[in-house]
């Protein structure tokens, strides 16, 4: 088994303001670039503080500090002028269901508009523009991004408090494990499954030409691994050029997903594009094979409703109805939001730094990611700061650590979650779903493992043995074929595409409502979340069982 070397040394860490702070390893596994970090702070924190306040919380949002490079996160108090409106609108909440009226902006606004600016700026080609037009696209990119950051966080707590509630009270009345439950929820949320009109469409097209169904099948067989040629941007190519139904669909999918981060939210991380073979082989399964989904929901929702005492059956049928209906507001606010727009930022900032390469100030383009907006257009503008050799520094510094290499907390002891039994029962009631669901969210299995046996938390129901492919950033997706078994440290809403690929999932961070486990569970195959140490455990291509019914990962002979 791997063992990561511990021996590198990193600046010190010291606290980024007053109070306490928690390394953010479910989103942030590994250290950010310059240009994100300056341009998520300050757009995650205010929209964070609109969803706190909409909501009526008891914390004024959440913020986010860069040490080393490294995510720290942090709960901010409500200011105490604002406590009584809080309190009133908190009192209201279950009342009002508010989510319901956020969900409905998002179909009938904010998702269009989003799609609509994303899709303008992707007919953009960037690497055609003059210098000057460069900058101004560099610039209307970042705008963009930082704007989507913020939508993205608008919409938290409408897709975390329906289902923190459901599973605060369901647990309550059943006495089941959050596991059991969490499982209720699947099939809420198609786009976590790769779902979309544009894939509804593709595989319609698909169905009704064979000789598209041709080119899209490795000698006949979708089963095998596509493009062995080792053309997969050229089998790309002649699916696009198809005639008829196919081809348009085609093009549908791709400008749909194609400029996404597949995983991550930083614009270091690579876009579906430029993973061709892995994304030809994912767009294989998913239009020959059908989707996995292992029992009966109905069934299983059944069987838990049992255990809810009789006279509190309708309050678990509201809440349950509540929690599917906001459930896919989790990824769709990400896949949506800030996913594609940090997708068309790289894409900029890549043309970029191909234009400032060929002048022979930096290395290679993808150095350029490593700058921040103001430093992007001076390169571009032909100025002399920032010099290449700081570039090149930052991005082998990035590749060098991980989160695993920083401090779990820094700063100040964390301080006691609220008193809920102080608080108005309405109140509590909201605090605690949303406690709950913070908790499932990035909370980890704290369980000993044994030599060859691993504890994580039960994510998606299912046991399979395959061989492992250790991933440390999703520039090794491209090694993933068909019936591996993912082990990486952490994965984003947007991975959704490259799933189908999957025998089944296992990540050091997060929790139950974690991006990794969601998509499990839409997708039908075995995960364990939160194992704390997998990636340092296996080893690439050894042979795991992974059971998602117990939440855990044996290593086999």
């Amino acid at each position: 088994m791997a063992v990561r070397d511990r021996s590198r040394r990193l600046p010190p860490f010291e606290p980024p303001g007053p109070g306490s702070w928690a390394l953010d390893l479910a989103h942030f596994p590994r250290p950010l670039t310059r240009y994100f970090q300056t341009t998520h702070a300050p757009a995650y924190r205010s929209g964070s503080q609109e969803f706190a306040r909409f909501y009526g919380l008891l914390i004024d949002g959440l913020q986010i500090a860069y040490v080393n490079g490294f995510a720290y996160r942090q709960l901010l108090p409500v200011p105490e002028p604002e406590l009584p409106a809080r309190l009133a609108r908190a009192a209201q909440v279950f009342k009002r269901r508010p989510w319901r009226e956020q969900l409905h902006d998002w179909d009938k606004r904010h998702k269009p508009a989003a799609i609509r600016k994303h899709r303008e700026l992707q007919t953009v080609d960037p690497d055609a523009l003059s210098d000057a037009a460069l900058v101004d696209y560099l610039t209307t990119c970042r705008d963009h991004h930082a704007a989507m950051i913020t939508q993205h966080m608008r919409y938290t707590a409408g897709a975390l408090l329906p289902t923190g509630d459901f599973l605060a009270h369901a647990g309550d009345w059943t006495g089941l494990p959050p596991a059991e439950l969490v499982g209720l929820l699947s099939g809420s949320a198609d786009v976590s499954a790769g779902g979309s009109d544009e894939m509804r469409v593709l595989k319609a097209a698909f169905a009704e030409d064979s000789a598209a169904r041709e080119v899209l099948a490795a000698d006949g067989d979708p089963a095998d691994v596509l493009a062995s040629s080792g053309q997969p941007a050229e089998v790309l190519a002649q699916l696009r050029a198809l005639p008829g139904e196919a081809g348009k669909a085609v093009n549908g999918y791709l400008d749909l997903v194609g400029y996404r981060i597949v995983d991550g939210f930083d614009i270091a991380e690579p876009s579906a594009l430029e993973l061709p073979d892995a994304l030809l082989r994912a767009i294989n399964i998913a239009v020959f094979e059908p989707m996995r989904r292992e029992g009966d929901l109905q069934a299983q929702t059944a069987a838990v409703r049992e255990k809810v005492p009789a006279l509190r059956q309708g309050a678990f049928d509201a809440m349950l109805d509540e929690a599917r209906h906001s459930y896919r507001l989790r990824d769709e606010r990400g896949i949506y939001s800030d996913i594609w727009a940090a997708g068309l930022m790289r894409r900029a900032a890549l043309a970029a730094g191909r234009r400032v390469e060929r002048r022979g100030r930096i290395a290679t383009a993808a150095h350029m990611l490593d700058a921040t907006l103001d430093e992007m257009c001076a390169l571009v503008a032909g100025k002399s700061d920032p010099d290449g050799e700081l570039l090149a520094e930052r991005a082998a510094y990035r590749a060098r650590y991980s989160a695993k290499d920083a401090p779990a907390t820094l700063g100040s002891p964390a301080p006691a979650p609220p008193d809920l039994q102080a608080l108005p029962a309405p109140v509590a009631r909201v605090m605690r779903a949303l406690q709950v669901s913070l908790d499932h969210l990035s909370a980890d299995s704290q369980a000993q493992h044994a030599d060859t046996v691993l504890y994580g938390l039960a994510a998606s129901k299912g046991v399979y043995e395959g061989p492992a492919r250790c991933v440390s950033s999703s520039a090794e997706f491209d090694r993933i074929v068909k019936g591996d078994v993912l082990v990486t440290e952490s994965t984003s809403e947007a991975f959704n595409i490259l799933l189908p690929l999957l025998g089944a999932i296992v990540t050091d961070n997060g929790g139950l409502l974690s991006h990794a486990a969601i998509v499990a569970r839409e997708y039908g195959i075995p995960g364990v979340v939160g194992t704390r140490e997998a990636t340092e455990r296996i080893r690439d291509g050894a042979r795991i069982r992974v059971d998602g019914d117990d939440g855990t990962v044996t290593v086999l002979p």
